[in-house]
């Protein structure tokens, strides 16, 4: 049974987005001429992933105007500030996760995720872990995803806490871990973040690869697919690519 006050599933049953919204120009005619990058990105895209916000806080008015840039369908993913996730390491950060609510609550109905990306070396702590999963559904409205990069994440007790404080677990390609290609946790959700492979961040997928990706993509849950190969602008190219198989 979802949370009270959890708000309902994007119209569309499949985001596919990027992290950021740089359009590159090897693909730049396919969207509109005119407009901010976001307004031209929107027009074709359904959803993004914000990183910024993992290095640096932006202004409420800032995510409200964002927000204003895009039609009313589309949604934001958001980063969790890396001062949270890999500086207090998810304990004692009540007062750091408020104020970052609060700046992203401007963004209205269309923040629909929180992304919570945790460093490599941080091992599974379950009493830190629910504590902060629970603090985090208090003060943001959203669905929940955790990308944990450690292999103590990825267990069948990992899985019910996951399951229990209703947060998905990310589904990344380069898998480091068995199990880690595939999504896991809370099964509301179902969200892919895909970095590029064999080069991370650079990498472009090839057909065949996004053909098997599309056909696997569950149909039972919402289910976001966010491409991070953007170091070579490879990320918006595969998104559409997905965007036309589906």
């Amino acid at each position: 049974m979802s949370r009270p006050g959890r708000r309902a599933d994007p119209p569309f049953p499949t985001v596919i987005a990027t992290a950021g919204w740089s359009i590159p120009a090897k693909v730049a005619a396919g969207f509109p001429a005119e407009g901010s990058q976001l307004q031209r990105y929107a027009a074709v895209m359904n959803g993004v992933e914000i990183n910024s916000s993992f290095y640096r806080p932006h202004q409420p008015k800032t995510y409200e105007r964002w927000a204003a840039s895009t039609p009313e369908h589309f949604r934001f993913a958001v980063k969790c500030p890396k001062q949270i996730s890999h500086e207090a390491r998810l304990e004692g950060a009540d007062d750091l996760l408020a104020r970052f609510a609060d700046e992203v609550a401007a963004l209205g109905e269309k923040g629909a995720v929180l992304l919570v990306q945790l460093p490599p070396s941080l091992r599974l702590d379950a009493r830190v872990a629910g504590r902060f999963f629970k603090q985090a559904h208090a003060v943001f409205k959203g669905s929940i995803v955790c990308e944990p990069r450690h292999l103590s994440w990825f267990t069948p007790e990992a899985e019910q806490l996951l399951r229990d404080a209703e947060v998905a677990r990310a589904a990344v390609d380069p898998a480091k871990w068995p199990g880690s290609s595939a999504p896991g946790g809370w099964v509301g959700l179902r969200y892919y973040r895909w970095h590029g492979s064999p080069r991370v961040y650079w990498s472009s997928y090839e057909e065949a690869w996004l053909q098997q990706a599309a056909q696997a993509l569950p149909r039972d849950a919402a289910c976001w697919c966010v491409f991070d190969n953007t170091a070579s602008g490879a990320a918006l190219q595969n998104a559409l690519r997905l965007q036309a198989m589906l």
